[in-house]
């Protein structure tokens, strides 16, 4: 047998074993939980939600920080383990944390509206921790997505806001350093809203897999060399719960998103509205916090930094995060580097 049979056939036969002893630690393995930092249900309306994490000693800073995730994805990737949780660290480092949780979507919210979400949801529960809270202005956070809606109401009710930190958002969407922004230039988003009404999920995942096919092969194949290690295994299989659970997207809200963002670039522009009011980001006054990733494959950079240019607070910073895309939620350097130095900014500003 020649020196490349012979490695071949050492390789397949420790690959063998590795799948044995991995299939016995599935075997071991429980429900995988995800999400698990304790929290509280406190305000609601229709399937939105508001969670207040719980603490154990007072905030450092009394006012309350509510977080906004996309819509697409669960916010669970926030707190998706002990060790590899955003929000965890957020309120371990001093502040008060809500989250919204944007709910399961069916066919029946089909004519839901970016106006519902942002002028509605968003803005209820604000109003609610105004309240709650007993005072005028509260600290907002926006992830992606969330991100993007969360800054489009800091133009449209700047006096309930005592500061803006956004992660990995999108503002300038005339960019072609990615393919979803080319992408979404060309798709008939009338024709898959009037005939879907709720765009699934793994629709919209399966365009943004495309974007690098080589991490579905790359992923499962350095999963190999985990299947010993129990907690490498529970790392993954967290991962890819998150992954597989992909609310629907309402169809209307879908259809002004794709159209006046991602293909008209309105917002940059000084030309989005929002219920018939013109959203200017020069009304975005209060202190910002701009958060990139400078790996990222999904939000080109050009897509997040430019929006510095356009905004109204003589108070902004950017924070370069040496990561990609999710590392910014659930890397370590996340939880070491970049949630203390975001806590520290707020508590600043508190």
């Amino acid at each position: 047998m020649n020196f490349n049979a012979l490695k071949i056939t050492e390789e397949l036969v420790s690959t063998s074993e590795k799948i044995a002893k991995g299939y016995k630690v599935l075997q071991e393995i429980g429900e995988v939980g995800v999400g698990e930092t304790p929290k509280e249900l406190v305000w609601s309306s229709d399937k939105i939600k508001m969670f207040h994490y719980k603490r154990e000693t007072p905030a450092t800073c009394a006012t309350p920080v509510l977080v906004s995730f996309a819509m697409l994805n669960r916010h669970d990737v926030l707190d998706l383990q002990s060790d590899r949780s955003l929000v965890k660290k957020l309120v371990e480092e001093g502040l008060d944390v809500y989250i919204m949780d944007w709910g399961y979507h069916n066919r029946s919210d089909r004519y839901l509206t970016m106006e519902d979400y942002i002028d509605g949801y968003m803005n209820d529960a604000v109003d609610f921790l105004r309240k709650r809270h007993k005072t005028e202005k509260i600290h907002k956070m926006g992830i992606c997505q969330g991100g993007t809606f969360s800054m489009i109401y800091a133009c449209l009710y700047p006096e309930k806001l005592k500061s803006l930190t956004t992660y990995v958002a999108p503002y300038d969407f005339s960019t072609t350093q990615c393919m979803l922004y080319k992408w979404t230039k060309y798709i008939d988003v009338d024709a898959m809203v009037d005939n879907l009404g709720t765009i699934p999920g793994e629709m919209i995942d399966g365009a943004f897999g495309m974007l690098k096919p080589s991490m579905n092969v790359s992923k499962y194949l350095g999963l190999i060399d985990s299947l010993e290690d129990k907690d490498k295994m529970m790392n993954f299989l967290r991962m890819e719960k998150w992954k597989g659970d992909l609310p629907a997207i309402p169809g209307e809200m879908y259809r002004k998103y794709i159209k006046d963002l991602f293909r008209d670039n309105l917002l940059i522009q000084d030309k989005f509205e929002l219920g018939g009011r013109k959203v200017h980001l020069k009304n975005a006054t209060m202190p910002f916090l701009n958060v990139y990733a400078t790996e990222d494959t999904i939000i080109p950079n050009d897509s997040t930094r430019n929006v510095m240019d356009f905004i109204g607070s003589k108070d902004k910073k950017e924070y370069p995060f040496k990561g990609g895309h999710i590392g910014v939620f659930v890397g370590g350097k996340s939880q070491k580097e970049l949630a203390p130095a975001v806590a520290e900014w707020i508590i600043e500003r508190c």
